[in-house]
C-alpha cells in the first residue's frame, strides 16, 4: 500500500498521513474545535471495523444532503455501518490524530482512531498498524473506563482481536458489551466473526439474528447472506446477497456487496459471472485489490494465465494477504514453474514470519502451506494446537484432516475431515479432502462420491488439487456393477445386524445439494479423545440471552428484509 497513516500514535503527529491507497488524494483535514467531534465520536467508534456490512440508504424522501468532506463521509459510513473508501478512512485518520494531540482525554476520539487504525491494517495487510490500535484503544479506556460507559473502545478490542485471528478475546470482548447493553448494535458483528472463527455456527446464527432486529436493512441481510453461506443454501445466500448489494448506496458499500456476490459466484464454480462481479466492483472503485485478487482467481478458473499471473502480482505487492502469495506459488507450481512457485513460497515464509512477530495468527494459512509444500508434521502441531484452543471451525478441521492424511495418519485424520463437510459449508476442497482420505482407506464408495461432489460444487477450487481430484476419481473407475453391496470397501463382510458406516458414493445428486445438518446446528460430533480434542464447540455463554430464536426455530427469515434504519 502507498498510503501510510502515522505510525506514533502516541503521542500522535500531527500531519496528515500521505495520499491514500486509491489514486485520489485526501483533501487536507479540518481542524474543527467544537464538541461535535467528541459526540459523533460516541456514535462512529468501532463500527468502522464492520467492513462486511452494508451501509443503509436515507429515506427516499428526504432533501439530498449538502456535500460532504472526507472525514464527514468516513463518520457518516461509521455511522451506518458501513465500509468508508481508503481515501475517506485516511483522512478520517490524519483528523483525529490531530485531534486527540490537543485533547488528550477525549474517549470517544481515540476510540475512533484505534478501530480506524484496527481497519486500516486489516485493508492493508499492515499487521503493524494492529499495535498503534491497541494503543489508541487503551488510551480510551484509561481516559474512560468500559465499566463506565465506553463500551465502543470494548467493540474496537473486540474488532481487533478478531483481526488477529484471536477470536477466542473476540468472543470475550463482544460478550461482555452484550452482556452490558443487549442493544448495542456495533457489538454483533464482533461476537458474529468471532463465533464463526471459532466454529460455534449455533451461536452466529442467533447473534445474526439478533443483529437483524437491531440493524434492519442492508446490514443485516449481508450478515444474513453469510450466514446462509456457512449453512450450505447457496441459492438463499446469492438472493439475499444480491438485496443487500440492490440497497448499497455509497461506492465503498458497493464494492464491497459486489464482491461478495463475485466470491459467491466463484465458490459455485461458475468463475465467468465471478468475474462479472469482480469487474464491476473494480469499475466502482479500481483500487479494491481483494476484487482483484478475485478476479486473478477466476482468470485463472478461465485458463487466462498470463492475465491471471498479472493480476496476481499486482495484488501481492500492494496488498501482501498471505493467501494471496500461496494461491499465486500454487498456480505458478500448476504451470510447471517452479522456480517462481519456490520465490512466492520464499515470501510467504517471511510474511508468516513478520504475522507471527506482529501478534497476528495465521495458523491456518501456514498449515495449509506446511501440509503441501513443506512439513505435514509442522502442519499437524499447528492445527492441534489452534483446535486445543477452541478455535475449531470448518476450515481448522479439514486443515488438520489433511495436515494428518499428509503426514500419514489418514485414519486420524478421517473423523475431522467428516466433521468439516458435516458443517454444512458447501467447500469443494473440503469434499476432495475426505474423498482422498477415504480413497487411501479403500473406501471406494464413499470416496468416489465425495470426489464427485468437490468436482460438481465447483470445478476449478484449486489449481492444483482440481486436476488432482480428476486424476483420484478416474482411478477409482466406475461402481462396480450388481449394487451398492459390490462397491463396498474391501475387508471383513458386515454380520447382519450391522449397517454399512456410509453410504456409497453413487447417491442421488439433487439429495447431495441439502445441507447434511439442521441450520444452525453445532460442528458435529467430537473427534476421539485420542486425537487431541478437548471440550464441546458450542459455549454456554455463546447463547444470545436476549432470546433471538436459534437458526432451526425460523431458518429462512431474513432479518435484513427492511430497506431504511430503524
Amino acid at each position: 500500500m502507498d498510503a501510510k497513516p502515522q505510525q506514533n500514535p502516541e503521542p500522535p503527529p500531527s500531519t496528515l498521513p500521505p495520499q491514500g491507497a486509491t489514486s485520489v488524494p485526501p483533501p487536507p483535514a479540518p481542524m474543527r474545535t467544537t464538541l461535535r467531534r467528541a459526540a459523533f465520536g460516541a456514535v462512529a467508534a468501532a463500527v468502522l471495523v464492520a467492513g462486511a456490512v452494508i451501509a443503509v440508504p436515507d429515506d427516499e424522501g428526504e432533501a439530498a444532503p449538502p456535500a460532504q468532506g472526507p472525514v464527514a463521509r468516513a463518520e457518516a459510513a461509521a455511522a451506518a455501518g458501513s465500509p468508508a473508501s481508503l481515501s475517506d478512512l485516511t483522512a478520517l485518520i490524519g483528523d483525529r490524530q490531530k485531534w486527540v494531540e490537543t485533547h488528550p482525554a477525549d474517549a470517544p476520539s481515540w476510540a475512533v482512531l484505534g478501530t480506524a487504525y484496527v481497519e486500516w491494517g486489516r485493508r492493508a495487510a499492515d499487521s503493524a498498524y494492529y499495535t498503534r490500535a491497541e494503543q489508541a484503544l487503551q488510551r480510551s479506556l484509561a481516559a474512560q473506563p468500559g465499566e463506565r460507559g465506553n463500551v465502543r473502545a470494548w467493540v474496537g478490542l473486540g474488532a481487533l482481536a478478531n483481526a488477529r485471528n484471536d477470536f477466542l478475546a473476540g468472543k470475550k470482548w463482544g460478550e461482555t458489551v452484550r452482556s452490558r447493553q443487549p442493544k448495542e448494535w456495533t457489538a454483533y458483528p464482533v461476537l458474529i466473526d468471532a463465533y464463526n472463527g471459532l466454529g460455534e455456527y449455533a451461536a452466529a446464527a442467533r447473534a445474526t439474528e439478533k443483529f437483524g432486529t437491531l440493524r434492519k436493512g442492508a446490514p443485516a441481510l449481508a450478515r444474513t447472506s453469510e450466514m446462509y453461506r456457512n449453512q450450505g443454501w447457496r441459492e438463499d445466500a446469492l438472493a439475499t446477497a444480491q438485496e443487500a448489494a440492490d440497497l448499497a448506496g455509497a461506492p465503498a458499500a458497493k464494492v464491497a456487496a459486489l464482491h461478495r456476490l463475485g466470491d459467491l459466484a466463484a465458490e459455485r464454480g461458475e468463475p465467468a459471472e465471478a468475474l462479472a462481479q469482480y469487474d464491476a466492483a473494480l469499475r466502482t472503485d479500481r483500487g479494491h485489490l481483494p476484487s482483484l485478487a478475485g478476479r486473478a482467481r477466476a482468470l485463472a478458473a478461465l485458463e487466462r494465465t498470463d492475465e491471471a499471473l498479472a493480476e496476481y502480482r499486482t495484488v501481492t505487492t500492494k496488498l501482501p494477504r498471505p493467501e494471496y502469495v500461496l494461491e499465486l506459488g500454487e498456480l505458478y507450481e500448476s504451470l510447471g514453474l517452479d522456480g517462481d512457485a519456490r520465490t512466492q513460497y520464499t515470501k510467504l515464509r517471511d510474511l508468516l514470519t513478520r504475522a507471527r512477530t506482529a501478534g497476528v495468527d495465521e495458523s491456518l494459512t501456514e498449515a495449509r502451506f506446511e501440509a503441501d509444500h513443506g512439513d505435514p508434521e509442522a502442519a499437524v502441531e499447528l492445527m492441534r494446537t489452534e483446535w486445543a484452543a477452541q478455535r475449531r471451525s470448518a476450515a481448522v478441521s479439514d486443515t488438520l484432516a489433511w495436515a494428518l492424511h499428509r503426514a500419514g495418519r489418514s485414519e486420524e485424520g478421517m473423523q475431522y475431515a467428516e466433521r468439516a463437510v458435516e458443517t454444512g459449508v458447501r467447500d469443494a476442497a473440503y469434499a476432495y479432502h475426505l474423498g482422498a482420505i477415504e480413497s487411501a482407506l479403500g473406501q471406494d464408495g464413499p470416496a468416489r462420491g465425495h470426489l464427485e461432489e468437490a468436482l460438481r460444487t465447483n470445478p476449478y477450487f484449486s489449481p492444483l488439487a482440481a486436476p488432482l481430484a480428476r486424476e483420484a476419481l478416474d482411478a477409482l473407475g466406475e461402481p462396480a456393477a450388481g449394487g451398492p453391496e459390490a462397491v463396498q470397501p474391501s475387508g471383513p463382510e458386515p454380520g447382519p445386524s450391522q449397517e454399512p458406516s456410509r453410504s456409497p458414493g453413487g447417491a442421488d445428486k439433487e439429495a447431495e445439494k441439502e445441507p447434511r445438518r439442521e441450520p444452525g446446528a453445532g460442528s458435529g460430533p467430537e473427534p476421539s479423545a485420542s486425537t487431541g480434542s478437548a471440550g464441546s464447540t458450542g459455549s454456554a455463554g455463546s447463547d444470545d440471552s436476549t432470546g433471538a430464536a436459534g437458526a432451526s426455530s425460523a431458518p429462512r427469515a431474513k432479518p435484513g428484509a427492511a430497506t431504511a434504519s430503524p
